[in-house]
């Protein structure tokens, strides 16, 4: 394999979060138009000065990236659309920095956001694969949760892990949630709560399901000068990788493409699992959390639970995970829950993340994943984030 350049120069800041909302009769233009204001305004730019865009959205359709530009009245000399979902911001990140280090832009706004009204989000699954729904939807099994239903069982079955162990991971995420003022989740989740929570698709259950809703992320990427010059505090990319439709030889997936480029990751930024302060996984469902740990490196295939079990995910525990809550307890915004833990790692390691800061943090992991089928996501992608020197 060609050793690839390295990310040196590139500096990623001004994290923005537009709130998040239950249901919205506005539609994603609205959202992602509020997400540039932001950018525009904390950055100190003129928007003219934001060369660069990379856009995220379901439901934006049936326009994509360039016709933003018109709505929003931007002229970027480099555009990208990216219809990876939850895997879309650790991909618009590594697409918007080479554009940087190529000169192709100078300042690139990576933007995703969906609205969510009372029945948007059965049309997104209806129009989200024909493949995943001409494969379901003649047996009376539509959307993810039946999909993630049939993974974790497997998953369960091979590895041994228990409902209890999945809690962990939400119950511990919920109380990230509650120091996070954009979480829409308000009340603390017990482990008794989690297990007697409704069943929706055997074995997922309530609370092993994110709340569709509406809102945005957004984030700048930008070179190290530019971020000095405009007296921006940012943290920079120590190393980058994404997979497509990996492992497909497994009947049901239980591992994801993480594991086949983990070691240049980690090659990449020059550290190793253990060095790693704290993680943002990507938490359409607890089993994909806990396949993340392991196919990340910081436990072995099939030690997930054990590695639960013995670790507390608060942001101030021995594991800090999704310290904004992730989605399962922030609420996941269409395609914006792939920017979640992007937004959330520059927080982090910029001292904005307030009461849920972890402490003396200096490396922060942000993981992808997206684009379900019947049977498994297709799309995977990490980033390490750290400090400037």
């Amino acid at each position: 394999m060609t050793r690839r350049m390295s990310y040196d120069g590139v500096a990623v800041a001004v994290p923005v979060t537009v709130p998040y909302q239950r249901y919205s009769t506005l539609g994603a233009h609205w959202f992602l138009g509020q997400a540039m204001e932001a950018l525009v305004k904390a950055s100190g730019l003129k928007k003219e000065q934001i060369d660069g865009l990379c856009v995220s959205s379901f439901s934006l359709a049936p326009d994509t990236a360039v016709g933003v530009t018109q709505h929003l009245g931007l002229s970027p000399r480099w555009l990208d659309h990216m219809p990876t979902g939850g895997a879309s911001g650790v991909m618009c990140l590594r697409r918007a920095a080479r554009a940087v280090q190529a000169g192709d832009a100078d300042v690139v706004a990576c933007v995703a956001a969906d609205t969510n009204h009372v029945d948007s989000f059965r049309q997104t699954l209806g129009s989200f694969s024909n493949f995943a729904r001409d494969a379901t939807y003649p047996y009376g099994s539509g959307g993810p949760n039946s999909i993630f239903a049939m993974i974790t069982a497997h998953y369960m079955r091979t590895f041994g892990a228990t409902r209890e162990d999945f809690g962990r991971i939400c119950v511990d995420q919920r109380s990230n949630a509650l120091k996070n003022p954009d979480a829409m989740f308000k009340k603390p989740l017990t482990l008794d709560e989690y297990i007697a929570a409704r069943p929706i698709s055997d074995p997922i259950h309530l609370f092993d399901c994110v709340m569709p809703c509406a809102g945005a992320e957004a984030f700048l990427v930008m070179s190290e000068e530019r971020a000095r010059d405009l007296g921006l505090a940012h943290a920079v990319i120590r190393g980058a990788i994404e997979r497509h439709n990996a492992y497909s030889e497994d009947p049901v997936m239980v591992r994801g493409g993480w594991r086949r480029d983990r070691d240049d990751l980690y090659a990449q930024a020059g550290v190793q699992p253990a060095d790693i302060d704290f993680v943002q996984t990507y938490d359409d469902y607890p089993v994909i959390v806990m396949m993340q740990f392991e196919d990340l490196g910081f436990c072995e295939k099939g030690e997930g639970s054990a590695f639960v079990q013995s670790h507390t995910m608060t942001h101030d525990g021995s594991f800090p995970n999704n310290t904004s809550g992730g989605q399962l307890s922030a609420g996941q915004a269409g395609a914006a829950g792939g920017f979640l833990g992007m937004t959330e790692t520059i927080r982090q390691l910029t001292d904005t993340a307030g009461p849920r800061a972890v402490p003396d943090a200096q490396l922060g992991l942000v993981a992808g994943f997206g684009m379900v089928t019947y049977d498994r996501c297709l799309c995977t992608g990490a980033v390490i984030l750290g400090r400037p020197a």
